[in-house]
């Protein structure tokens, strides 16, 4: 818990990318960032990859950077291993952005990134992650600013997107 408390920025995490490189978060510094938990299978998938590449195509290069960290969690919607989800993601929806190792973002197993975000911005009901497709704004100094529920579609915060990009 002790080394959890003393991260004060989604900065100070290192993740695992897909392909289980150690991905170091200070590398976004000066980005606004859109961290996304990720399903191939859910209701949500269609609608939520096709804005989110949408929105990476429109402000990737004013700056922006999404993170997609896929889960399992709900209703075993991610069965698949780190290579059939990039497939699916880059393949089918033309995902650019990056995909990171499959995580659980609830529970006593859940990502120390997750855990962060989640005592960041709490939820409606609490900190618990409901559902695929949870959002998080992160804002260029790593700081998170809001949190979307999963039906919030991922064009209807290009506003929030902007201002924190300043463009808007």
């Amino acid at each position: 818990m002790a080394s959890q408390s003393s991260k004060s920025t989604v900065h100070d995490f290192t993740v695992k990318d897909a392909k289980g490189n150690d991905v170091d978060l200070g590398q976004y510094k000066g980005k606004t960032l859109l961290i996304v938990n990720v399903a191939s299978q859910c209701g949500l998938t269609n609608s939520n990859y096709t804005e989110l590449s949408q929105l990476y195509g429109k402000y990737k290069d004013q700056g922006f950077e999404i993170l997609a960290f896929p889960c399992n969690q709900f209703g075993a919607q991610e069965p698949g291993n780190n290579e059939q989800i990039l497939e699916f993601a880059c393949t089918r929806f033309k995902a650019e952005y990056p995909i990171f190792d499959k995580v659980d973002v609830n529970g006593k197993e859940a990502a120390p990134l997750y855990k962060f975000l989640k005592s960041s911005k709490g939820g409606l009901f609490g900190d618990n992650i409901k559902w695929n497709f949870s959002k998080f704004l992160v804002d260029k100094d790593g700081n998170v600013v809001d949190r979307y529920a999963p039906t919030t579609s991922p064009l209807s915060i290009e506003k929030d997107i902007k201002k924190l990009l300043g463009t808007a």
